[in-house]
């Protein structure tokens, strides 16, 4: 495998780090982009300064919807949102969309050698990604063995029942994509250190020292992203193609209202009963009870297949901070449910506080670049 590849990507570890003293994250989602600059004072990360632009006057559509621009308006949008910011630093890191990549696991016989294995994948993934190789730029991490529990390891017949593989966690990015970033790099005058998909930083801005199996939802704008984790890494991904903005389109329609009102209503009341729109909540519990059942299928099957259960789901995204979203969940899910607080990884006024704590979620992919990008 080309090394310029695997350097040019992210290591598909989250909590490795970069270095160096300034640093800004940016995600470039489908509604808005988010920026974080944060700098290292005293061998502690401080949060600098942090910003946000809506993509939608962009698209000429409402904003909270969708998007799809070409790359010279997000290029005016990104650099807007820095000026507006006012970041200082032209050292950054940039999120890949999960919609630009493929994010799946492979086994190979244990008795393949390391060195052995970066030969091997082009042809394995061969297998899994609907175009050609060329189209796509590889990386690959191999994730720790599982332990075995007191009752596998004194089993006689373990070496039939449990045949012993490596498994190896490979990540296919667009080279389209790739060469769209770059571009949006070079004409905003920026240095870009790494490409990383967005649910590593977001992992890393949300995880401490979670052991066990978590599942993290990041409940995004187009779509809600699952990313089953255990030690830090990603076992598992899987994409719902179920979002706010289509929470908002929903009750657009149903109570014949323009987009930027049914988003307003969204936002101020969610799940909580609404005084004069009563079936305000129903509208939106169609769609979270939808998100819900997708995801406990995506459970069964994982635990299905490695007999894990999961003891955590953590929150993120700005459409986490949905209200009732968390009360709603402790009802569908058989484990402690958390809201991310990614800006509790950074130095900041103690004044800010609150307002880090509630906006946290919506930043975690832009904060966790920068993190790593510093560290």
């Amino acid at each position: 495998m080309d090394n310029s590849i695997k350097n040019f990507l992210s290591s598909l570890n989250p909590f490795k780090g970069g270095g160096g003293d300034s640093a800004v994250g940016i995600d470039i989602g489908s509604s808005a982009i988010k920026v974080v600059e944060i700098k290292k004072r005293g061998g502690k990360a401080v949060l600098e300064t942090y910003g946000s632009i809506s993509l939608g006057s962009y698209a000429e559509v409402d904003v909270g919807r969708v998007t799809n621009l070409p790359i010279e308006k997000i290029v005016e949008a990104l650099k807007e949102v820095l000026k507006q910011s006012g970041t200082t630093t032209t050292s950054s890191a940039f999120s890949i969309p999960v919609q630009s990549s493929l994010i799946f696991s492979i086994s190979l016989p244990s008795q393949i050698k390391e060195s052995e294995i970066s030969s091997i994948i082009p042809t394995e993934a061969r297998k899994y990604i609907p175009v050609p190789i060329t189209e796509v730029s590889l990386d690959y991490f191999i994730l720790p063995k599982k332990e075995l529990s007191f009752e596998e390891t004194n089993n006689p017949d373990l070496p039939t029942m449990l045949p012993e593989k490596t498994e190896v966690l490979v990540v296919a990015i667009q080279n389209d994509a790739i060469s769209k970033f770059r571009s949006i790099v070079s004409q905003c005058s920026l240095e870009a250190g790494f490409f990383e998909i967005e649910i590593f930083s977001s992992i890393r801005a949300n995880f401490e020292h979670e052991l066990s199996l978590v599942l993290l939802m990041d409940f995004g704008a187009s779509s809600t992203k699952l990313s089953l984790v255990e030690f830090g890494m990603v076992k598992s991904h899987h994409t719902i193609n179920r979002g706010g903005a289509d929470i908002s389109a929903s009750i657009a329609q149903s109570l014949d209202i323009p987009f930027p009102k049914a988003e307003e209503m969204k936002k101020e009341y969610g799940l909580f009963e609404n005084p004069v729109e009563k079936s305000l909540a129903d509208i939106i519990k169609v769609h979270i009870d939808y998100i819900f059942s997708e995801t406990n299928n995506v459970l069964l099957g994982y635990e299905k297949k490695y007999n894990r259960t999961i003891s955590k789901v953590i929150f993120t995204g700005g459409g986490s901070l949905l209200k009732g979203l968390k009360e709603v969940a402790s009802n569908n899910f058989r484990a402690e449910i958390e809201i991310g607080h990614p800006f509790s990884k950074v130095g900041a006024p103690e004044f800010l506080g609150k307002v880090l704590e509630t906006t946290g979620p919506e930043f975690a992919v832009a904060l966790g670049l920068a993190l790593r990008k510093l560290l």
